[in-house]
């Protein structure tokens, strides 16, 4: 294995060579197995990979086969499979006589090349990202220019000795630019044979090395917490003493007004003074912001995020300053939140749910997997000792197990909310002791239930395509079951931008949500935000069309009839909630009100609204100034000129270039 090892390498540099043997890797989501890669040469020294994973009846599947010159560029790529959510895909790159010809399922081109550059294809298995850094091991500067556009850079990072069963070994973390908002980290062993390419969320890991993947982790950990150390210190700002806010126009959710001419004193993290321009006193040694009537607002909620790596930092370019994280892996997720809360870390103060899930091929990637009443109460013991403040039940978990864990996160002052697990319906679940209800699809498959009771896979969106429009608001059945949830103080975490995504997107384009700021985005970035809209099976084309427009008078109608909503996004951050309240108000709910639904209202259900959801003396300095006026026009949300968390400022446009952005 040692020689093939070095094959690979010899291989990517571009020494003709040949072996019959595979290298096999593991896929893995949040440390749970699920997938791999297999990659070998064949005697034409092209290399074959074949990767795939699993992700609750989603996951990708890549079959590729590329050939690389003697600098590691490559001349040729083919992949066929489909997408995460299943969508089919073809991608085809050829390099000859200096001209670079690309076509795939969602873009195509063709340029002349003056110098090297290497293609980055719109659908790669992870292996892609280590021939790119062994190409850039070699280049000059260790950069190279990508197509169809943009350039990375690569730097040399940590080491690792590690012990397997063939010896010891060297394994070399190295860093690439120009892939991401953050640098992209890419492990090769001492032959420069790939080790392992690894994320918050997904790793892919050489069979030879699974047992080092911990160390590769935490060593990838203190590199991304220096990057966000120093992004931090840069990108925040703290005043040296008092903090005061003036000329503002002041929006108040309690009674949806808007003041002008309003000042804010702040001193440390808290408000002390919100009173008008002319009353107010201004203390010596303060450092003014002049708000030039722009519209100040209390920061916003995202009330259903999953934190990785760069969600904190969108967080705070789109002003929200609290957020609610619905299911993570809970050590890593504690620490990031101690980040945020310490400074160290850009990001909102985060609420945490913690899932509990069942077993089976479809679970979910979590190890908090339950299968007794004694287990089940063990989790929840387990989450509100560390703090913890809502438990998610998830879709493969045992419906008998529902009212247990309900009956002890309530005794514990926990609330309790989450999918509606297969095998049972909405209302049962909220009959079992449910809060809340994660994702508006749920409140639809009640309607179909017991046809639509295996939601632990897609069929969750597929059949609610096939129902949603039967289930107008209209509909006696759905006019006593939004009663029924009102009833309850029943809350509603919707989601209703995911699926605008995925029933109103199109294949291959920008998701719609992302469309006013992806243009901005760095070009490599750009490819990876094409739309999950689902693909649309023949005959079933007018059902799909009609779906979102269902699920939008849906949204409406719960809102009209009183249902308390909380909006959240389960998708890109920051952006998306600007999308999910401007879905809101397209269904019909009045800006005005939106904007309470984003402050207020998620800091009464989370039970913080004693510090937060409204600008007043002895409320946290959390708050937004917004060009233009989201009460009249909720769109003008997306117009965030400085958050404020805790009194301390951010710049969204120098973040933003700070990331790689084009400015506005």
């Amino acid at each position: 294995m040692k020689i093939l090892l070095a094959i690979l390498f010899s291989f990517a540099v571009g020494v003709a060579a040949a072996n019959p043997d595979a290298v096999e890797f593991r896929v893995q989501i949040h440390g749970v197995a699920n997938g791999r890669q297999t990659i070998t040469i064949d005697s034409s020294h092209v290399v074959h990979v074949d990767y795939s994973y699993a992700d609750r009846g989603r996951g990708d599947h890549v079959v590729a086969r590329w050939t690389l010159d003697a600098h590691g560029i490559p001349l040729t790529y083919e992949a066929t499979g489909n997408d995460y959510w299943k969508a089919p895909f073809t991608e085809k790159f050829q390099l000859r006589d200096g001209k670079a010809n690309w076509k795939s399922t969602s873009e195509s081109g063709e340029k002349v090349l003056a110098a090297a550059a290497f293609y980055l294809p719109a659908y790669p298995p992870p292996e892609i990202q280590a021939v790119l850094a062994r190409a850039l091991l070699q280049a000059p500067d260790h950069r190279l220019a990508l197509l169809p556009e943009g350039e990375a850079r690569l730097e040399t990072g940590t080491s690792l000795e590690v012990t397997n069963a063939r010896g010891k070994n060297t394994l070399t973390q190295y860093r690439i630019f120009g892939l991401n908002f953050m640098p992209t980290p890419v492990w090769l062993d001492q032959y420069g044979a790939t080790a392992g390419v690894a994320s918050d969320w997904l790793t892919t890991i050489s069979s030879d090395y699974v047992s080092a993947v911990g160390s590769m982790s935490a060593a990838q950990d203190i590199a991304l917490r220096e990057w966000h150390r120093e992004l931090t210190t840069s990108m925040l700002h703290q005043p040296r003493g008092p903090l005061l806010i003036q000329h503002a126009r002041l929006f108040d959710p309690r009674d949806l007004t808007v003041t002008r001419d309003m000042s804010v004193l702040i001193i440390g993290e808290r408000i002390v003074k919100v009173t008008s321009d002319a009353d107010m006193v201004v203390p010596t040694d303060v450092e003014i912001l002049d708000a030039n009537g722009r519209f100040l607002m209390p920061g916003m909620w995202d009330c259903h995020q999953h934190f990785d790596e760069v969600i904190g930092i969108f967080d705070m370019i789109a002003g929200v300053t609290s957020a609610r994280d619905m299911a993570n892996e809970n050590i890593p997720l504690m620490a990031r939140v101690a980040r945020f809360d310490s400074g160290t870390e850009l990001g909102p103060r985060v609420s945490r749910a913690g899932i509990i899930e069942g077993v089976g091929p479809l679970a979910g990637p979590t190890d908090v997997r339950v299968e007794t009443p004694q287990q089940a109460i063990a989790a929840v013991d387990w989450y509100a000792d560390h703090g913890y403040v809502q438990v998610k039940m998830y879709s493969s978990l045992d419906p008998k197990l529902v009212p247990i864990v309900a009956a002890r996160a309530h005794e514990l002052g926990l609330r309790v909310s989450g999918h509606v697990p297969a095998f049972t319906n909405a209302r049962q679940f909220v009959l079992d002791g449910a809060d809340e209800i994660q994702h508006l699809n749920f409140i639809v498959l009640n309607f179909l239930y017991p046809k639509a009771q295996d939601t632990r896979s897609k069929d969750r969106y597929t059949m609610l395509a096939e129902g949603a429009h039967e289930f107008q608001p209209s509909n006696p059945r759905v006019d006593e079951f939004i009663r029924f949830l009102r009833d309850h103080h029943t809350v509603l975490d919707p989601t209703i931008g995911l699926f605008e995504e995925l029933f109103a997107g199109d294949l291959g384009k920008v998701a719609p949500g992302l469309q006013p700021v992806v243009p901005r985005f760095p070009a490599q970035i750009q490819r990876t935000l094409k739309s999950s809209s689902l693909p649309v099976p023949i005959g079933h084309e007018t059902a799909y069309r009609e779906t979102f427009p269902a699920l939008l008078k849906l949204l409406k109608a719960l809102y009209d009839a009183g249902v308390t909503i909380v909006p959240g996004t389960d998708s890109f951050a920051g952006y998306n909630l600007h999308r999910e309240l401007e879905l809101y108000a397209q269904a019909g709910i009045a800006p005005a009100e939106v904007l309470r639904m984003a402050t207020l209202t998620p800091a009464l259900v989370m039970g913080v609204n004693k510090d937060r959801g409204v600008i007043a003396a002895g409320k946290l300095a959390d708050m937004v100034l917004v060009d233009g006026d989201p009460s009249r026009n909720i769109s003008d949300i997306r117009h965030i000129y400085r958050t404020f968390k805790g009194g301390k400022i951010i710049d969204p446009a120098a973040l933003e270039l700070r990331l790689g952005f084009s400015p506005q």
